[in-house]
Parts: C-alpha cells; structure tokens; sequence
C-alpha cells in the first residue's frame, strides 16, 4: 500500500468567483432593504393596477363547479345551469387544482357553494377567476396561454345552441 504524505495542504481559491458572490450578495441585500425602506412597491396588485389604468371588464360569467361521483368535473353557468364544460377522471388539471383552493378556501371560512364564481374578461385581453365570498382571485393568464385559454373557452361559450 502506498501512503502519500503532504506537508502542506494548500486550497486555493481564485479571488473572481469570491468577488463575484460577494457582490451578489450586496446586490440582494441592497435591494432587500431598498423595499423594506419603501423604496420599491412590496408587491404589484392586479385589482390596484386595473384600477390605475383605467381597465374595464368586457365580459363576465357566473360559474358554478360540480364534483360528480364518477371523479367528473362539471361547468355550470350559474344562471341558467346549463353545463358549459366537462372534465372526466384524468382531464382537466388546470381546472380541477384552481377550483380545489377556492373551495378549500371557502371550506375554512364555512361558506357553501351558494355564490358562483366569477370569470371575468377584461379590455387589456387579461382574464381574472374571482370569489367574491373569499375576496381570492387568480390572474389566468400566468399560468400560461394553454391554461388561460380553457377559462376563455368557458367565458366564450354559447350555451343557447
């Protein structure tokens, strides 16, 4: 068996990357406290940023989601009843996980299903899910064109056909 024995062990380590980490760092935590300071906005707030810029609604939709026994989720109009969509066991992902935290939102504060849910278009193209019993809403579109455009289905939908 062969031993090797080192008499100094030396790491080096090239002042750049350290440099570069370091400055990282400062980088964060400047910003870090520019927002805490009040320098920067926290947060954007899409119902504020609406409100600034003057956007209307052009459409809106009253929906009413049903789970059925089969795993089925069924789209309402809340008005008419008459079915809008429907997701058998498998599809409809998208729609199934936004509608599963309103209503677990709604489950903690006790309230039923009595209020639909609002679909809202607005003129900027935007699309805004609200409940209005829990105050929650979900901007669409930041979940991507795909997902956006299965609520755009269901707020474009004729049913009278």
């Amino acid at each position: 068996m062969i031993v090797r024995e080192y008499e100094e062990d030396e790491i080096t380590v090239h002042r750049v990357p350290l440099m570069m980490m370091g400055a990282l760092i400062a980088s964060v935590l400047a910003l870090t406290s520019a927002v805490s300071f009040g320098l920067f906005d926290r947060q954007s707030v899409p119902a504020e940023a609406r409100a600034d810029a003057g956007t209307m609604s052009v459409a809106t939709r009253s929906l009413a989601f049903f789970d059925e026994a089969d795993g089925t989720v069924r789209v309402e109009d809340a008005f008419s009843g008459e079915e809008i969509a429907s997701y058998g066991p498998g599809t409809g992902g998208f729609v199934r996980s936004t509608m599963r935290s309103f209503v677990h939102q709604r489950r903690i504060r006790g309230i039923g299903r009595a209020v639909p849910f609002e679909l809202i278009e607005w003129d900027t193209g935007a699309l805004t899910l609200r409940d209005t019993t829990t105050d929650s809403t979900v901007e669409l579109a930041s979940f991507g064109a795909d997902n956006r455009a299965v609520f755009a289905d269901m707020l474009n939908k004729d049913t009278s056909q």
